[in-house]
């Protein structure tokens, strides 16, 4: 049996989220996120041309950089990240079959929870990470009610709500990862404004952490 990808040692567990980016535009973007402190980049497969975007950001940063996909729904996509140079695979659902070929090709995996149910068969099918999504919904509260049924040692995720103006709450309830879309990225959005954004968030997040 193949075994799941552990989730990485990186200096800020956040994600950024590129719903919407295009092809042309995403090298500078991920450059400033980068620049920003950034160490995870996200391309959901529902964005335009995903796969080229993937490819393009990969062959670049990827060395250094964990970069994937989000919205990964099939096997087959997933294998197709992988195939592109993606190395992470963030889903709103919990499929058994997907995680599988994820942990097959060797891929960090998020998978989306809302309940234990859910949380207790995405670790169960190996997640490196949980994502619990939309994370407004339960709020920290609801997320540390859950997570105290959960194993010590599973890596808590909020995406869906989460931002530089509520990180505090959520590191406070023991939430140790972050997805970051629309407060951190919008479709239109100049690298400039995205480092900008990016620079905030950062900022926020190490404030938290510092307490």
């Amino acid at each position: 049996m193949t075994q799941p990808m552990r989730w990485p040692d990186v200096k800020r567990p956040l994600v950024a989220i590129l719903r919407g980016v295009k092809p042309d535009e995403v090298e500078g973007i991920v450059e400033a996120l980068i620049d920003a402190g950034f160490e995870m980049i996200e391309v959901p497969l529902n964005s335009p041309d995903p796969f080229e975007s993937i490819a393009r950001i990969c062959r670049r940063f990827g060395r250094d950089t964990l970069i994937g996909a989000g919205t990964v729904l099939t096997a087959g996509d997933c294998a197709r990240v992988a195939d592109v140079g993606g190395r992470l695979m963030v889903s709103p659902n919990v499929d058994v079959d997907v995680l599988a070929m994820a942990a097959k090709r060797g891929m960090v995996t998020m998978p989306g929870v809302f309940s234990p149910t859910e949380a207790f068969l995405a670790l169960r099918a190996g997640a490196s990470a949980l994502k619990f999504f939309p994370a407004s919904i339960l709020g920290a509260s609801g997320i540390a009610a859950i997570r105290a049924v959960l194993p010590k040692d599973a890596v808590i995720g909020a995406v869906g709500g989460v931002s530089d103006r509520n990180f505090a709450e959520y590191v406070a309830a023991g939430i140790q990862a972050f997805g970051l879309g629309s407060s951190l990225y919008k479709p239109g959005m100049s690298a400039t404004e995205v480092k900008a954004t990016a620079q905030a968030s950062v900022a926020a997040y190490d404030q938290a952490i510092a307490g």
